[in-house]
């Protein structure tokens, strides 16, 4: 039998021309770990929704962010849990600079400084009693404008702490160039927004809702995008674009690699992507029941996102992932 001159399994013929030749490679620097601390615990609380994955206290993340960094972690998203009782309507705590998420972006800034890129969520949702991304007017929807307001003074709060990236993740309109203008004028014209642009209304999120201990009722697809929407995602990128974002993402990842993919095509700057908890539960729990191979299926699943354009993925692999690949 006569085999055609091109015979591509010459390529992929030692785990040395597999490396040289592939298209798409996965790094530790590709990847942000996001983190969670928490006000008011002893010791580090497992989240039994999110095997391995943790809520920290203050030591414990100083001592977990190292690890993650000196493993080569590209970054670290930090989201804080304050205590119930500190929870008010227009969730205050995020920006008492005594609050759980400043207090911890210091910690960590005094540890790390430039060693990595310090990121902070910029949205309301862990610190308000209603559990929605912004303030709720009388009538119970979230007010876009005043919304916007208390985000600027998010991001300020966490900029004076140390934060190098905030991360607006609520979806309002006029967002990031309502916190460019306020980063500008509060003299922090060095930090660089991470904007949502695609976040959509996804059944993925509910480990992250046992993670920041959510008061949430209800849902958020007045302000989060729906699932079946990609044009309105690419629209979301432009206008975000538009207002001088720094770096765009969609969330969730694996569900909207076809968004990731073409808001790659459209975007000047770099494109990141959010493996949420949800897809983190599903395949820790098979991987826990022996149905695949969690190592595997992980760095197969990321190394899609990759391939589908994001040049950065966040992933609560990413410590494991640094030590998988070394």
């Amino acid at each position: 039998m006569a085999f055609p001159r091109h015979r591509p399994r010459r390529l992929r013929s030692t785990p040395a021309m597999r490396r040289l030749v592939a298209q798409t490679t996965l790094e530790p620097r590709h990847l942000v770990l996001p983190m969670f601390v928490a006000d008011g615990i002893d010791e580090p609380r497992e989240i039994a929704s999110m095997p391995g994955v943790c809520q920290h206290t203050r030591d414990s993340l100083r001592r977990a962010a190292a690890d993650a960094v000196s493993a080569g972690v590209g970054g670290l998203m930090l989201f804080g849990v304050p205590k119930n009782e500190d929870k008010d309507a227009y969730g205050s705590a995020g920006t008492d600079p005594d609050g759980i998420l400043n207090v911890a972006l210091r910690d960590l800034d005094a540890d790390l400084g430039d060693a990595t890129v310090l990121m902070a969520d910029t949205c309301l949702d862990e610190f308000t009693d209603h559990g929605h991304c912004g303030v709720v007017d009388e009538r119970g929807r979230v007010d876009n404008d005043t919304t916007n307001r208390r985000y600027v003074e998010l991001a300020v709060s966490q900029a004076d702490s140390g934060a190098h990236v905030v991360g607006p993740s609520g979806m309002m309109d006029g967002q990031v160039a309502a916190i460019r203008d306020g980063l500008d004028a509060a003299g922090h014209t060095d930090t660089a927004i991470l904007a949502y642009a695609a976040k959509f209304a996804s059944g993925f999120y509910g480990p992250f809702r046992d993670a920041v201990d959510s008061s949430l009722q209800g849902d958020r697809r007045t302000y989060q995008q729906e699932p079946g929407n990609a044009r309105e995602a690419l629209h979301e990128v432009r206008l975000d674009l538009d207002e001088g974002a720094d770096m765009v993402m969609v969330k969730p990842a694996m569900a909207y690699l076809d968004v990731l993919r073409a808001a790659a095509d459209i975007s000047p700057v770099p494109v990141a992507a959010y493996q949420v908890s949800g897809e983190y539960s599903m395949i820790s729990a098979a991987a826990a029941n022996g149905w695949i191979d969690g190592p595997t299926v992980a760095l197969e699943t990321l190394t899609g996102i990759r391939r589908a354009g994001a040049n950065i993925v966040l992933t609560y692999w990413a410590a494991d992932v640094a030590g998988w690949l070394t």
